[in-house]
């Protein structure tokens, strides 16, 4: 009995490097970057290392000047609050008169929003203090203040 010679294979990676290329495209196209900032802010520091939460974020921003935004994290409630041409925008400079609807209307949209309120430290304290007030007004009672972390 005589042995057979074994028979070599050859594999045709074409599929395999389509596929790689078709994922590759479509995290490339599917990924969302973080929008740039509405605002120039110089974050005060503190001791506190709590974290941000990643999702229904509600962002009121008070720059040096005194101007205030507001920002969600979703698109969707971007759109239906400042209209669908904004809604790739992080925010948007809002008045301290008009401050307290759109938060009504934000919470009525989506319940879950939790409030973050990022102030620079060279602004004015009234400024914050007026935002604070209007948050509690609207019974949102709790907020966080973004603080830079001190080395």
């Amino acid at each position: 009995m005589s042995k057979s010679k074994r028979v070599g294979f050859k594999l045709d990676m074409t599929p395999m490097v389509d596929v790689g290329f078709l994922l590759l495209t479509f995290f490339m196209l599917t990924t969302q970057f973080k929008p740039q900032d509405v605002a120039e802010v110089v974050l005060p520091s503190s001791h506190s290392a709590f974290k941000l939460p990643d999702s229904d974020v509600m962002v009121v921003t008070v720059d040096k000047e005194g101007n205030v935004y507001l920002g969600v994290d979703s698109q969707n409630l971007r759109a239906q609050l400042f209209g669908v041409e904004n809604r790739l925008r992080a925010g948007m400079q809002v008045q301290l008169s008009e401050l307290s609807k759109l938060l009504r209307e934000a919470r009525i949209r989506n319940p879950k929003l939790r409030t973050v309120i990022k102030g620079d430290k060279e602004s004015e304290y009234n400024v914050i203090q007026t935002v604070m007030e209007t948050l509690q007004k609207e019974n949102i009672t709790r907020f966080n203040l973004v603080t830079d972390l001190e080395k």
